[in-house]
């Protein structure tokens, strides 16, 4: 319990610009798939949705991918029901920026399970939900509403040998949604590589 209190963001934080409230309702947003797919949040009402902002090329992320915890962790929940889109926030010309087809290629590489892949490199719906590093993690319950944001788990750092002794939070809100629980965790600070928006 020590280990990940530290990480929790204490309920009376100031809600910045561009973030959201634990509690209230996930705005919505389209956005185009690496297959070409326009996707809205709100074609999966009833549904519970994670959001995971990724770039592949930033070793907080790799630790999740090259152990294959990322992908584990997809299959598991996206085989319960729960819908998984990860959204890459890279501008053009920064890191983690890929084509569509560099995407898909990488996404086979790597054995990407989520539901679907989307491309931000406008960086709006990244600055609308306040997305700040790569990872960074979103639960969005059955209602529509907010349940969850920030650190995959308790450990951050780029060594996947941390895995196997993490509190992976996403998971644990995943087990409370699923169970019609309180959730153990709302908020953590997230941790990893800074999104790549435009003018940073």
């Amino acid at each position: 319990m020590k280990r990940w209190i530290p990480f929790l963001f204490l309920a009376a934080a100031p809600v910045l610009a561009g973030e959201h409230p634990v509690g209230k309702p996930a705005p919505d947003f389209s956005l185009t798939d690496i297959t070409g797919q326009v996707r809205k949040l709100s074609d999966f009402k009833g549904q519970t949705v994670v959001l995971e902002w990724t770039n592949y090329r930033c070793p907080f992320v790799r630790k999740h991918y090259g152990s294959g915890n990322m992908q584990a962790l997809q299959k598991e929940w996206t085989a319960k029901g729960v819908v998984w889109l990860s959204i890459c926030s890279s501008s053009e010309g920064k890191e983690g920026f890929m084509t569509p087809a560099e995407w898909r290629k990488a996404a086979a590489e790597k054995g990407a399970a989520s539901t679907a892949i989307l491309l931000d490199p406008d960086g709006k719906v990244g600055r609308l939900y306040g997305a700040k590093t790569t990872p960074h993690m979103f639960v969005i319950d059955s209602k529509g509403l907010l349940a969850y944001k920030g650190a995959i788990d308790d450990r951050p750092s780029t060594d996947p040998a941390d895995i196997p002794g993490a509190k992976n939070y996403v998971r644990m809100v995943l087990e409370d949604l699923a169970a019609g629980r309180i959730s153990r965790v709302a908020s953590t600070t997230s941790y990893g590589c800074s999104v790549k928006y435009r003018g940073h």
